[in-house]
């Protein structure tokens, strides 16, 4: 088994000079190709309307991606809705709540934000249960989000105001001239099969980032070869890596 091409369904590093995808390509000759298996488009505000959330009737919101923070100011643009200042924002990462710069100034005392998991955020939320939440979200989501509030019985309501769409990635790349395929979610996994219906892995590679796509693929019929994170490899990257150096050793 050899692997030299391999399809990252990323787009390519904003700087590939410091793109640990690069010293790996450079250190095992490996030739990296980068396509988004699918991109994200708005819900335009006239069909927004149509679910009859008025965004005013919530205090507080919900962000568990930057996606959700940009789609939610655009949405509250379109609909003409000017956010309060007193609302109150949770976020589930830090990384999230630092983003909310971009649209709102910072305050303490209404942006709250978790570690990185939804059930540590949760354990904020209901600090604040008689709050009525808003969870702005794709039409792809974790089902656990909305599952676990009802548990909790808070007041909310999720808002569908983006979505995933495939890539057209048939047009553009041979599928089959690849040896190891890199996926870091479910929408790229569907997007995989939509886009190449007859695919079939062979002595290919899959690669998964997160649980959720390695059930993906293996749901799928794939074999799961690489996955990450783990204890020994954090990150894609040294998963890769760690494996060629296994494979280097049985020859």
């Amino acid at each position: 088994m050899k692997v030299k091409n391999i399809l990252i369904s990323q787009p390519a590093p904003a700087d590939t000079e410091k793109s640990p995808y690069r010293d790996l390509a450079e250190k095992y000759n490996l030739k990296m190709d980068f396509h988004k298996f699918f991109k994200i488009e708005g819900i335009p505000g006239r069909e927004f309307r149509l679910d009859r959330i008025n965004l005013a009737d919530y205090n507080s919101v919900i962000f568990t991606s930057r996606h959700a923070v940009d789609h939610y100011f655009r949405i509250a643009k379109e609909v003409r809705f000017d956010v309060p200042d007193v609302t109150k924002y949770f976020c589930i990462s830090e990384a999230i709540a630092l983003y909310l710069q971009k649209y709102v100034q910072y305050r303490k005392r209404k942006i709250f934000h978790g570690k990185q998991t939804f059930p540590e955020l949760m354990d904020i939320i209901l600090k604040h249960r008689e709050d009525k939440f808003l969870l702005p979200c794709s039409d792809i989501h974790k089902q656990d989000m909305p599952e676990l509030m009802d548990k909790n019985e808070l007041r909310y309501s999720k808002a569908i105001i983006y979505k995933t769409v495939d890539s057209d990635l048939k047009s553009v790349i041979d599928i089959n001239k690849y040896d190891m395929l890199v996926i870091f979610s479910p929408s790229g996994v569907k997007s995989l099969f939509n886009n190449f219906p007859d695919f079939e892995q062979g002595e290919k590679i899959i690669a998964g980032f997160g649980p959720t796509t390695a059930t993906a693929i293996i749901e799928s019929g794939l074999n799961l070869t690489i996955s990450a994170p783990t204890k020994t490899s954090p990150s894609m990257t040294m998963a890769i890596e760690e494996f060629l150096i296994k494979l280097a050793k049985k020859k």
